[in-house]
């Protein structure tokens, strides 16, 4: 099989433990409708897969210096989450659209922010030439895949917001911090791909 075959039936199995997924979080700066956005979980196809992320440039208004997927708000234009998903990756850190081969859809995310986001998993050629848009994307890294899967790379934090506390979900890979709403739906995925590898 090919790592998209694993990877799509692994998707299509329930999650492991039977627990429903991280939901989003509760405490929520944004009132009223969320709004629709999609991020692009590109994993490369490489003998240990790993995942693309990126460290997002401290000058911008949103989540600044923060590591996310390739992503952002599904736009009037786009036809579909997957759509939005292919367009902002290509857009963010220069993945051709035509490079990924989508596997499926992942668990959807509300973020402190507002947004409801639609995780979108595709398999990716290894050592594709990407390159950060400038002004919003200071950094593409790849994580091994099974680094980020794996439970003991993870761990729960308390920080302090607004006068209370926020507990967030957090791993640490090579001086990047993974938290928030990333590390998030990395653990809700890897509830979904618990059997990839077999």
């Amino acid at each position: 099989m090919t790592l998209a075959e694993r990877l799509a039936a692994a998707l299509a199995r329930a999650p492991a433990d039977g627990e429903p997924p991280i939901p989003g979080d509760p405490i929520l700066e944004h009132a009223g409708d969320p709004m629709p956005a999609a991020v692009l979980i590109a994993i490369t196809d490489r003998p240990e897969p790993g995942v693309l992320l990126t460290r997002r440039t401290d000058s911008l208004s949103r989540h600044a210096g923060q590591v996310a997927f390739p992503g952002g708000r599904i736009d009037t234009g786009d036809a579909d989450a997957v759509a939005a998903a292919l367009r902002e990756a290509e857009e963010e850190i220069a993945l051709p659209r035509q490079a990924a081969e989508i596997v499926g859809l992942a668990d959807s995310y509300r973020t402190i922010t507002g947004f409801q986001v639609m995780p979108v998993l595709a398999v990716v050629p290894a050592d594709l030439p990407l390159r950060p848009q400038p002004g919003e994307v200071a950094a593409i890294f790849e994580p091994p895949l099974a680094f980020l899967l794996d439970p003991a790379s993870r761990e729960w934090r308390d920080m302090p917001w607004r006068g209370t506390t926020r507990r967030v979900m957090e791993i640490n890979w090579e001086g990047h911090r993974i938290w928030g709403a990333t590390a998030a739906m990395l653990v809700n995925l890897s509830r979904r791909l618990s059997s990839w590898q077999h």
